[in-house]
C-alpha cells in the first residue's frame, strides 16, 4: 500500500525536529549508495517529501535529496556504520517515519498501548510472539534514533530500553496468565487483572532494576511465586506450574524467528542457579539468602525491581529482604567478608597502562563496572545505617554519594562523565550488529568505524578520548582500594564472584595450564552457593575467598589442573566443616601447595585427606620430615589407638583410620621426595605387618571369647608375594597363608561353643580376613589373597604345620615353590615362626636338576603370557622383560642353587640380587642388569600405584607426570625415561633367555 507524507507541517515537537546532531559514515561510497537506494525505495512508496514547512522547502526542489540535512547526516551515519539498524529502517520505510513523525515523550506509551491491544486481541501464541517482536523492532529503532542524534541524553535512552524490557515482559505474562486462565488453571475474579494478583513475580536485576539496560542487553531476571498469593485450581500444583510458565515465557521472549527476538533471559541471578528450577518460592528464596546468600549477591538486589507479574508481592519480598541486604550493623567478620569481595574484583595492580584495542568497556580496567562498584561497594557498607543510599541508578547514587560527602565532588563529577561516555560507546557498538559485545575491536578499520559511529573525526582523538576517561576511572577506583591487597596470579586476574564469568580471568587460567577454564570458574563460583556442608557460614566462604590465588596457582603446578581442581572440588564436598581447615591452610602456605600437589597427582591420597582430617597435622609437625616410624613406634601407636575402642567393632575401625592415615603418610613421604621409592616400599609393608599382628591378637581374643582356646595353640601368617618380598606399594593387596600348630591330643576348643581344631582355625582364619578386608562404616584396609595356600582354593583357608611341610616337600609344584621363595612368617609363637623358616628353608634348598627347573619355569611363564600377553612397555609387570621376568629370574636362581649356597635366599628380589654379588652365579654384566632393572621397576612402580589409579599410559598423562616419573630415576627427560625402559626390557628379556629359556 503506497504511503503518503502528511499533508501539512510535521509537528514541532516531533522527532524529526528534535535532532541535534548525527553520527560521521567510516564508509561514505557505502552509506551514500544505500542511502540513494532509500530514497527511491521512499518515492516509490510515497512517503516524500518529508515536510511542507517552509525550513525545508529548498529541499523539495532538489530531487536527488529531498530529506532535510540532520536527518540526510543521520541515515548516512547509521547506513555507513550500522548493518542492524539499516536493515530496520530499509526493510520497512514505513517504520522509519512513523518515529520520525512521533513526539518522543509519547512514542514510548503510545507503543505500549498498541502491544497492550495486540496482545488481548492474540488468538494464538504465535501471534503474540509477533506482537511482542514488532514491539520490540519499533522501540530499537526510534530509541538508536534518539540517543544517536542526542534528542535524549543518556539516562532517557537507558530508562525507554528498560521500559521496553518492561512492557514487553508484562505483556507477555499477561498474555500466558490469560490462556492459563482460558485452560481453568488460574482461579480469578471478573475484575482481577490475572497476573498482577497471581503471586507470580518478576524480579529485573542488574541494570534492567536499575533502569540502565543497554542497548543490546539481556535481561537478568529471578522468577519466583509467593505461595500465599497464588490461586490455582485444584490439583494444580504451584511448582511444576510456574516453572512451566517460565519456559513459555522465555520462548515468547526469545526464541528467534523470522521477526527476531524481544530480549534474551538470563536467569542466573537465581539462587544457586545450578541446583534450582527456574522459578522458585519466596520461602525458598529467603531461606537462601539468610543462610547462604554472597556479598555480591547483596550487592545485585540493591538494584532488584518487580518489573512484571504480581509487582504486589515483589515489593513484598524484597521488603523481607531488606535486613539481609542493608545490615544496619556490620561486625569486622562482615567487614572483612566485603574487603575479600573488594579485592577478588579489583584488577592487578602495577598494570596501569590501558589499552584502547580489544579494551572490555564493561569489565576492563576504567570500565563500567568498576564505577557501579565504586558506588555498590559504598552502599552496602553504610546503606544499612543510611537510608538515603539505597539508590539503584549508578548516577544517582553518586550524585547522593557526593552530596552526603562519602565521596569527593571531584570523583562524582568524573565518575558521572565517564560513566555517560562509555554508555554511550558501548551502545554504539552494540548498535552495530544488535550484539550484547562490550568488546572495542582490536583491529584498526573496525575501530575507526566505531570511532566515526561515536561522532569523531580520527581514531586517534577517539582514543586519546576513551583513555582519558579509562585512567580517571581507574585512578578514583584504586584510590577505593588502596588499602587492599589484589586476589590475583602472577598470570593475571583471578575472579570468581558476579552472575557471570570473568573473561579476564578465563585468560588467566588458561595461561596457567587449565585445559577447561570455564568450569574451573563454575567450580569455584559454586563454592560460594554454600551446597557443601564446608562452605555454609560465611566466615568459610571468605576465607576460602582469601585462599583462592594461592589454591589455583598451586593446582596448576600439578600435572593435571583440571583434574585437581575436580579433585579438590570432591574433596571439599567430603568435608563436614570448613573453617578450621581454611584457617589451617592460610596460615600455611606450603601445606596449601602439598595439598595441591596431592589432589593433582595422587587420587588415592586425595581421598585419604577428605576423611582423615586429622593427617594434615601431621603434615605441618617437623618430625613428618624426620625419620619413618620403626615397627615398635607403629604398635605403640597401634595398641594406643585400640585400647581406647569400645568393642570389637570399633577396633576394626580404628584400624581402618590408623592404616590408611599411616599409608597417606608415606604416600606423601614420597610424593614429596622425603623417602625414596625402596624406603616406600619397606615403610608400607612395615604398616602392614603390625596391623596384621594387632588385629591378629584381637581376633583371637574375639574368637577365645566364644569358643574357648586350645592347648598349645599358636597361628602363624605367612606373607607371600610382595608383603613377604617386602615391596608393598600404595595398592598392594595382601597374599597371606595362615599356619596353625596345638598340642597333639587336643579335641576340640575349651570355650562355651566348643569347636574342633580345624573348624577352629578355620574361624580364626575367617576372621581374620574380614578384620583386614570388611568394608566398615571407616572404609576399607587390604584386600586380601588366600590362593597361595597348599591345593589353591580347593584347600581349607588354614593349614596344620604338618601338614604344609609335608604338601611342600611331596605334592607342591615347582610354581608354588618359587612363590615359596617370597614366603616369610610375620605373626606367632616364636617356635612356630622358626619351624616355618627351617621348614621354608629346607624345601627350597633341595637339589634339583637345574634344567628340568628351567623347562617348569619357562612352561609357567608361557602359560601367564598366554593369558596376559603385553607388548606395552608401560605394563611393567606382565611386559616381556619385565617384572615378571626378572622375578622368575630370581626364583630360579634361588631354587637353582640354594642347596649349594643356602644364604642367596632372600624374598626381596633387589636384595636376592644384592646377595648374588661375589658369588660367581650370575656374570657381573648380568648381575648389573638385574640389580638396575630391579631398581628401576620398583621405583617406577611405587609411583604409578601412587599417582595413576587405573594406570599409566603416556598419551593419556600431562607432561608434568611424566617428568615425575623421569624424576623418580634422576634422568633428564620423559624420552630419555622411555629409552632407559626400553634398554632395560631387552636386556632382561636376554637375560631370561640366556638362563632359563635356552637351558
Amino acid at each position: 500500500m503506497t504511503q503518503t507524507a502528511p499533508s501539512c507541517a510535521i509537528s514541532s515537537q516531533a522527532l524529526l525536529n528534535q535532532l541535534q546532531t548525527a553520527p560521521l559514515a567510516s564508509d561514505e561510497e557505502s552509506a551514500s549508495a544505500k542511502l540513494a537506494s532509500f530514497t527511491e525505495q521512499c518515492r516509490a512508496d510515497g512517503l516524500v517529501p518529508l515536510d511542507e514547512s517552509p525550513d525545508h522547502q529548498e529541499h523539495l526542489e532538489n530531487q536527488d535529496q529531498p530529506f532535510p540535512p540532520k536527518l540526510e547526516a543521520l541515515l548516512r551515519g547509521i547506513f555507513g556504520n550500522s548493518p542492524y539498524l539499516t536493515g530496520l529502517i530499509t526493510r520497512n520505510p514505513p517504520l522509519l517515519f512513523s518515529c520520525l513523525y512521533a513526539d518522543p515523550d509519547q512514542f514510548m506509551i503510545s507503543k505500549a498501548a498498541e502491544l497492550q491491544a495486540a496482545i488481548e486481541q492474540a488468538q494464538s501464541q504465535d501471534e503474540a510472539m509477533s506482537a511482542l517482536r514488532r514491539f520490540k523492532q519499533q522501540a530499537a529503532l526510534f530509541i538508536a534514533l534518539c540517543d544517536l542524534s542526542e534528542c535524549w541524553d543518556l539516562e532517557q535512552v537507558v530508562e525507554a530500553v528498560t521500559l521496553t524490557a518492561d512492557t514487553a515482559l508484562n505483556q507477555a505474562v499477561n498474555y500466558l496468565f490469560a490462556e492459563a486462565h482460558k485452560k481453568g488453571e488460574v482461579l480469578c475474579n471478573k475484575q482481577d487483572a490475572i497476573s498482577q494478583t497471581s503471586g507470580y513475580i518478576v524480579l529485573a536485576m542488574g541494570k534492567h532494576g536499575a533502569f540502565e539496560l543497554n542497548y543490546s542487553s539481556d535481561v537478568d531476571l529471578i522468577i519466583l511465586y509467593d505461595q500465599d498469593r497464588v490461586r490455582l485450581k485444584d490439583g494444580v500444583m504451584p511448582g511444576p506450574f510456574f516453572v512451566k510458565l517460565t519456559r513459555a515465557l522465555i520462548k515468547l521472549m526469545q526464541e528467534y524467528t523470522h521477526e527476531g527476538y524481544v530480549f534474551r533471559m538470563d536467569l542466573r541471578l537465581r539462587p544457586d542457579p545450578g541446583a534450582t528450577q527456574i522459578a522458585l518460592s519466596t520461602e525458598a528464596a529467603y531461606a537462601y539468602y539468610e543462610n547462604f546468600g554472597q556479598n555480591w549477591e547483596r550487592a545485585a538486589m540493591i538494584k532488584a525491581r518487580p518489573v512484571a507479574g504480581d509487582i504486589e508481592a515483589g515489593e513484598k519480598f524484597l521488603k523481607g529482604l531488606t535486613p539481609y541486604v542493608w545490615r544496619k550493623y556490620l561486625d569486622f567478620a562482615a567487614i572483612d567478608d566485603i574487603h575479600a569481595m573488594k579485592r577478588q574484583i579489583h584488577k592487578v595492580k602495577g598494570h596501569h597502562e590501558i589499552a584502547v584495542k580489544g579494551h572490555n568497556l564493561k569489565l576492563g580496567r576504567g570500565g563500567i563496572r568498576e564505577i557501579e562498584f565504586f558506588a555498590q561497594t559504598q552502599q552496602l557498607i553504610s546503606g544499612g545505617r543510611h537510608p538515603d543510599l539505597r539508590t539503584r541508578r549508578t548516577l544517582e547514587t553518586l550524585k547522593t554519594l557526593a552530596e552526603q560527602n562519602w565521596i569527593k565532588q571531584q570523583a562524582k563529577e568524573e565518575l558521572t562523565t565517564a560513566y555517560t561516555f562509555l554508555r554511550r560507546i558501548e551502545h554504539r557498538l552494540q548498535m552495530l550488529n544488535d550484539e550484547q559485545t562490550h568488546t572495542l575491536p582490536d583491529e584498526e578499520t573496525a575501530l575507526k568505524r566505531i570511532a566515526n559511529f561515536s561522532g569523531y573525526v580520527t581514531y586517534e582523538a577517539f582514543e586519546t578520548a576513551i583513555k582519558q576517561e579509562l585512567e580517571k576511572v581507574q585512578s578514583h577506583y584504586e584510590d577505593l582500594f588502596e588499602d587492599e591487597a589484589a586476589l590475583d596470579s602472577a598470570c593475571g586476574n583471578l575472579v570468581f564472584v558476579g552472575d557471570s564469568p570473568d573473561p579476564e580471568t578465563i585468560t588467566t587460567l588458561g595461561n596457567m595450564g587449565y585445559t577447561a577454564p570455564r568450569e574451573a570458574v563454575e567450580t569455584v563460583r559454586n563454592w560460594h552457593f554454600g551446597r557443601y556442608q564446608a562452605t555454609r557460614s560465611p566466615r568459610a566462604r571468605q576465607l576460602l575467598t582469601e585462599l583462592h590465588p594461592l589454591l589455583i596457582d598451586a593446582l596448576a603446578q600439578t600435572p593435571q589442573p583440571d583434574t585437581a581442581l575436580k579433585t579438590f572440588d570432591r574433596f571439599l564436598s567430603d568435608l563436614p566443616a570448613g573453617v578450621q581447615l581454611f584457617s589451617l591452610l592460610s596460615s600455611n602456605p606450603n601445606l596449601m601447595r602439598l595439598i595441591a600437589d596431592i589432589m593433582g597427582t595422587a587420587p588415592s591420597l586425595a581421598k585419604v585427606v577428605s576423611h582423615r582430617h586429622r593427617v594434615l597435622e601431621a603434615l605441618l609437625d617437623p618430625a613428618f620430615f624426620g625419620e619413618l616410624p620403626n615397627n615398635d613406634q607403629l604398635q605403640d601407636l597401634i595398641i594406643s589407638e585400640f585400647s581406647q575402642c569400645r568393642d570389637y567393632q570399633d577396633t576394626l575401625d580404628r584400624a581402618r583410620v590408623i592404616g590408611q592415615e599411616q599409608a597417606f603418610l608415606i604416600g606423601v613421604r614420597l610424593l614429596s621426595g622425603i623417602i625414596r621409592a625402596s624406603n616406600a616400599a619397606s615403610s608400607y609393608t612395615q604398616l602392614a605387618e603390625t596391623v596384621i599382628e594387632e588385629l591378629q591378637a584381637k581376633v583371637m581374643e574375639e574368637i577365645a571369647s566364644t569358643h574357648g582356646t586350645l592347648k598349645g595353640a599358636g597361628v602363624s601368617i605367612l606373607a607371600m608375594g610382595k608383603l613377604g618380598g617386602r615391596e608393598m606399594t600404595a595398592t598392594s593387596d595382601l597374599d597371606l597363608i595362615l599356619i596353625y600348630d596345638f598340642d597333639e591330643g587336643e579335641t576340640q576348643s575349651n570355650g562355651a561353643k566348643p569347636l574342633a581344631p580345624s573348624q577352629y582355625f578355620a574361624r580364626v582364619t575367617q576372621r581374620l580376613i574380614a578384620a583386614l578386608s570388611a568394608p566398615t562404616s571407616e572404609g576399607e584396609l587390604y584386600e586380601v589373597d588366600m590362593r597361595l595356600r597348599p591345593s589353591g582354593r580347593a584347600g581349607p583357608v588354614a593349614t596344620k604345620l604338618e601338614s604344609f611341610i609335608s604338601y611342600q616337600k611331596k605334592e607342591a609344584w615347582t610354581w608354588e615353590h618359587m612363590a615359596l621363595t617370597r614366603a616369610r612368617p610375620i605373626t606367632g609363637p616364636k617356635a612356630l615362626k622358626q619351624a616355618l623358616n627351617e621348614a621354608i628353608t629346607e624345601t627350597l634348598a633341595a637339589k634339583r636338576d637345574s634344567q628340568e627347573l628351567a623347562k617348569a619355569v619357562h612352561e609357567m611363564r608361557l602359560k601367564i603370557e598366554q593369558e596376559k600377553a603385553t607388548t606395552n612397555p608401560w605394563n611393567l609387570k606382565q611386559v616381556r622383560g619385565g617384572l615378571v621376568d626378572l622375578e622368575f629370574i630370581s626364583q630360579y636362581l634361588q631354587l637353582a642353587h640354594a642347596s649349594a649356597h643356602p644364604t642367596c635366599l632372600n624374598t626381596n628380589t633387589e636384595l636376592m640380587f644384592e646377595g648374588l654379588k661375589g658369588r660367581n652365579l650370575l656374570p657381573k654384566a648380568a648381575l648389573e642388569t638385574a640389580l638396575e632393572a630391579a631398581h628401576t621397576y620398583n621405583s617406577l612402580i611405587q609411583m604409578i600405584r601412587l599417582c595413576a589409579e587405573k594406570g599409566f599410559t603416556p598419551e593419556n598423562a600431562s607432561e608434568s607426570l611424566k617428568q615425575r616419573l623421569a624424576d623418580t630415576l634422576n634422568l633428564p627427560t620423559f624420552s630419555a625415561l622411555e629409552d632407559k625402559l626400553r634398554t632395560t626390557q631387552e636386556e632382561v628379556h636376554q637375560l631370561y633367555q640366556d638362563l632359563i629359556e635356552k637351558a
